[in-house]
């Protein structure tokens, strides 16, 4: 197989954490005082740093605007309230990662999450040691600039065209693009299979035992 690393987004694609961003952005816009954004206007945002969905969202939001950070801090706070649904891998998550370990490749994780959120995910959900490295969109640029994987790339020692990313939005499908990386669209997340397949990814797969297939068809030995 010509892969020699899978770099993974986090939200939307390994672990099912949509509606809990989507009803922490609604409580954060009340407490704030920002108009009200529907389920499906925020699903749109998800994989984008933080100031940059927010701007999107409400677009009179500007960087100096003190509600830019009283809305971080305070969907911070509801992201973590124990209310909100709970966050969890999605089906076969652990095993897939577990089986590509054994596979020899390199794991990684390009996110929309800020570090402190990955870290905490990392240790709550006990999977941190199975990833080479990560990159979050408070350390560098968001998606869909290709700077997240360049970084990746360097640091883990691999060249663009041996490495794959998978994703559930269309900014990483496009941030792939813009680093000359493989990119697989994966459609039990955030954005719809039409919105993915416009974006041009090398394949769309329903979910991730579905990616397993894909990559054994594609030379994986694993399992």
């Amino acid at each position: 197989m010509k892969y020699q690393a899978v770099i993974f987004d986090w939200d939307g694609t390994l672990v099912d954490s949509a509606q809990r961003i989507v009803e922490s952005m609604q409580a954060a816009a009340q407490e704030v005082g920002l108009s009200f954004r529907s389920d499906f206007e925020i699903r749109q945002i998800i994989g984008l740093g933080l100031p940059e969905a927010l701007m999107q969202l409400w677009p009179e939001l500007t960087p100096n605007d003190d509600r830019l950070q009283s809305m971080r801090v305070a969907y911070n706070h509801h992201f973590l309230a124990e209310v909100r649904p709970k966050v969890r891998f999605f089906d076969f998550a652990t095993e897939l990662l577990s089986l590509l370990v054994v596979a020899n490749l390199d794991l990684a994780v390009a996110t929309g999450k800020s570090r402190q959120g990955l870290d905490r995910a990392f240790k709550e959900m006990k999977i941190g040691h199975v990833f080479r490295d990560s990159r979050c969109a408070d350390e560098t640029r968001s998606k869909p600039d290709p700077r997240m994987l360049q970084e990746l790339s360097l640091s883990m020692g691999g060249e663009p065209g041996a490495m794959l990313m998978v994703g559930d939005t269309d900014f990483d499908i496009n941030m792939a693009h813009a680093a000359g990386v493989d990119a697989v669209a994966i459609t039990h997340g955030a954005h719809d299979e039409k919105r993915l397949r416009a974006s041009g990814p090398l394949a769309l797969v329903e979910d991730l035992p579905a990616l397993l297939t894909w990559l054994q068809e594609a030379g994986l030995k694993a399992g």
